[in-house]
């Protein structure tokens, strides 16, 4: 193992140039903790800067396919989106070639599709890839060209394109290059943090998401009345400014600034949160773990497909719920499409309590499957009340938008966070600690294919009928649930037993690794 070993060696000790201009600027090496902060904070702008930029599209749709003749109405001057009347440009109302054409919502559909599809693909791949590189690099390039490609999508407005095939190109360059940010995340963060309060802490760090898409959405509609291609660039460069950020700043694991373990913490003052997920082992051990291999973990098959229909909820309301919103008539009257964009921001507001929530219900529980199928469960009616009542009246239609982003984020920040983690350090691995990109790629790469599937089957139902999308998105919740039923009937088998039979017998291990551990 020799020469390998030692380049190998030599690759992951390499400090990223801030860190080593900070240690020379303060004449000491940076402290363990710092370190935490510093991973915890970069990745949460990492992967909030990546959904801001996948929000852009849904904000501009209704802009390229006006699609009705609704003109503009606002609100009475009493209600907070008042101050978003005459932003939009006036000019844009007849929409964008090809987008404005009978087809046109179809067509769209078609882009999302493309975006997600080459997404899913390129999801596994790079956990695969994330595994055996070095992650501040991966992520480093992944941020830069998602952020040109978003940028170039915008182009296509000052240069006055209207070729079908060079949105749908750009499109999938940016899905290509957006797969690279989620394994990299997760496998920073699992390398610095251990096992204490995981969902909690994960809900709050997966708050970048909903984070992201708050900013793309409020950046976006800002933007739109300096013309459309400016709610592209913009969230764009910012992308590209984090990446930068990123590679000059972020270390990737302890060995990156030489600390096997917190030298600054005294061991009495040692928590399992300063004990990274994976113990560091021998260099034999230190395989990369195949594709297949990582597929037959126990648990893995069954949260990889519920999150397939997790996410095809999810983000069927990220690509189209601006649209949804400004072409229905909430108390007899529509909004403009800045400012359906912002009042779609409160769906991921209830993202971000749910995922905290279900973070921490699954870990007072210590049952991750039970908790998530309750809140997929729960969001079917949820989706029928905000379908049926979102129509009423702008209070009726806040209320039940966040408490239906809150159910339906929940058990998905759920899973592509604390589950990933769980699963990708399961007792089959050994510890190894070239697993859990992989494993989390597989995941949520799954999770991307239903993330593609919804936009695409909205664009055709939605064309016919709303009423029909979301019947769509409420058989998918059940199915999602149904999914879990064996971990969930496990796991509360194993809750039974463990109150009847002493307490060692469980170990030290939560209930549901326990049930993940099963065959």
């Amino acid at each position: 193992m020799g020469s390998s070993s030692h380049q190998k060696g030599r690759m992951c000790t390499k400090k990223p140039l801030g860190i080593q201009l900070f240690e020379c600027v303060q004449g000491s090496p940076i402290s363990f903790r710092s370190c935490q902060a510093l991973v915890l904070v970069l990745t949460f702008l990492s992967y909030a800067s990546y959904h801001a930029t996948r929000k852009t599209t849904s904000i501009v749709k209704s802009v390229l396919d006006p699609k009705t003749n609704l003109g503009i109405l606002h609100w009475p001057s009493h209600l907070y989106l008042q101050n978003l009347k005459g932003s939009e440009n006036n000019t844009l109302s007849s929409g964008w070639a090809p987008f404005n054409a009978k087809d046109g919502t179809a067509l769209l559909g078609e882009i999302d599709l493309a975006f997600l599809g080459v997404y899913a693909i390129g999801m596994f791949f790079a956990g695969h890839l994330g595994d055996r590189v070095d992650l501040r690099i991966l992520l480093t390039i992944g941020m830069i060209g998602t952020g040109l490609f978003t940028a170039a999508f915008g182009a296509g407005y000052w240069f006055n394109i209207h070729s079908f095939y060079y949105f749908l190109g750009m499109q999938m360059m940016a899905g290509l290059f957006q797969s690279s940010g989620w394994p990299s995340v997760v496998a920073v963060v699992g390398n610095w943090f251990g096992k204490s309060k995981r969902g909690l802490i994960m809900g709050i760090w997966n708050a970048h998401t909903s984070v992201g898409n708050i900013s793309g959405s409020l950046i976006a509609a800002a933007m739109l009345k300096y013309g459309w291609s400016w709610s592209f660039a913009v969230p764009g460069i910012m992308i590209a400014l984090v990446g930068l950020t990123v590679f000059l700043l972020l270390p990737v694991n302890p060995d990156v600034i030489g600390i096997q373990e917190d030298l600054h913490l005294k061991d009495s003052e040692k928590t399992d949160m300063d004990t990274p997920l994976l113990e560091r082992r021998s260099e034999a051990k230190e395989k990369a773990v195949g594709f297949i291999e990582a597929w037959r973990i126990p648990g893995v098959a069954p949260f990889a497909l519920c999150l397939f229909f997790c996410k095809l909820v999810a983000y069927t309301f990220l690509y189209w719920l601006p649209f949804y919103i400004s072409h229905t008539a909430i108390g007899g009257q529509y909004l403009s499409d800045s400012s359906a964009g912002v009042l779609s921001t409160l769906f991921d507001v209830g993202g971000v309590v749910g995922g905290i929530l279900a973070g921490h219900i699954s870990d007072h529980l210590d049952a991750r499957a039970l908790t998530a199928a309750s809140f997929t469960f729960s969001a079917i009616p949820a989706l029928f009340f905000y379908r049926i009542y979102g129509s009423v009246s702008l209070t009726w239609n806040i209320v039940l938008m966040f408490i239906t982003g809150m159910l339906v984020n929940g058990p998905y920040a759920l899973i592509t966070t604390a589950v990933s983690a769980d699963l990708g350090t399961h007792s089959s691995l050994n510890g190894n600690s070239r697993a859990l990109a992989t494993v989390t790629a597989i995941i949520d790469g799954t999770g991307s294919i239903g993330a593609a599937v919804g936009p695409l089957l909205t664009g055709y139902i939605s064309a016919r009928s709303w009423s029909a999308v979301f019947t769509m998105l409420m058989a998918s919740a059940l199915v999602a649930g149904l999914l879990l039923t064996r971990l969930v009937v496990a796991e509360v088998v194993a809750k039974m037993e463990s109150r009847r039979a002493p307490a060692h017998t469980a170990g030290d291990l939560p209930v549901s690794t326990t049930i993940m551990d099963e065959p």
